[in-house]
């Protein structure tokens, strides 16, 4: 299959859930809400595939009730995000070589499962981890996040389709490369869409990433980098390091890699 050529159409916006008054969909968001307004999740770092915990913990609570903690998170430090670029950089040895098809199957399969699998989970991670309507949460957790990764499937096809005229006895071509080094993600509390998709569209390309999501929004990129390793993205290529973006950034910023 070396030299077939894959196409992938452009999609359909995901469709809205209403969750309307004692439907289905409406209880079972419910139901996953009140789970995880009732227990505290413990989040590590997901460094080259593995869970590290550091012990120098930080806490997150419910938005509109700042005493009720419903996740305890480990923070990076100096020496942890140095091994999450060196994680970065030893898989971007292979993933920077894997062809762009597989790499879109892991993307939209990851795009599946949100729709799926975890949309409530993901949705109701969103609601009580940043305090978001159950709309908002739905148009944001659930549909934009799908939507960049099924259009980012299209859209890298038309880019990878695009070639320059070729004249007789000359032959004319482009060949993309992922970026050398490894790429920073600094990722906002206030949409989880933005949480994948600053992640997920380097990734895409071939690029590998350290990721500093935003304290706010832990719950949800947590389970969103659960759902990029079930989709089957290798170990190193997304870095998971929650922390003090000081020492994140300070640490990252100046590396001859980044």
């Amino acid at each position: 299959m070396n030299n077939a050529i894959f196409n992938f159409e452009r999609p359909n916006n995901e469709p809205i859930i209403m969750y309307e008054s004692c439907s289905p969909e409406r209880l079972a968001l419910l139901d996953e809400i009140e789970k995880q307004s009732n227990s505290v999740v413990e989040i590590p770092l997901i460094i080259g595939g593995k869970e590290v915990k550091t012990g120098n913990m930080g806490e997150i609570t419910i938005p509109h009730n700042n005493k009720k903690v419903i996740a305890r998170y480990h923070m990076a430090g100096i020496k942890e995000v140095e091994m999450a670029i060196e994680a970065a950089l030893e898989a971007h040895k292979t993933w920077s070589t894997v062809s762009w098809v597989e790499r879109m199957s892991v993307n939209l399969k990851a795009a599946e499962l949100i729709a799926k699998k975890y949309r409530y989970k993901l949705n109701a991670a969103t609601m009580v981890g940043q305090g978001k309507s159950v709309f908002q949460a739905e148009i944001d957790a659930a549909c934009e996040t799908i939507d960049f990764m099924r259009f980012n499937a299209h859209f890298i096809s038309e880019i990878y389709n695009q070639q320059p005229h070729s004249e007789v006895g000359v032959i004319n071509r482009t060949e993309y490369r992922p970026l050398e080094g490894f790429v920073l993600a600094i990722t906002p509390f206030n949409f989880t869409a933005i949480g994948s998709n600053l992640t997920m569209s380097p990734a895409l390309m071939g690029n590998t990433v350290v990721w500093k999501p935003a304290t706010t929004s832990l719950l949800s990129n947590y389970l969103l980098m659960q759902i990029f390793k079930e989709a089957g993205l290798p170990d190193g290529v997304i870095n998971f390091v929650p922390g003090k973006g000081s020492v994140i950034g300070n640490t990252a910023v100046p590396h001859p890699m980044l």
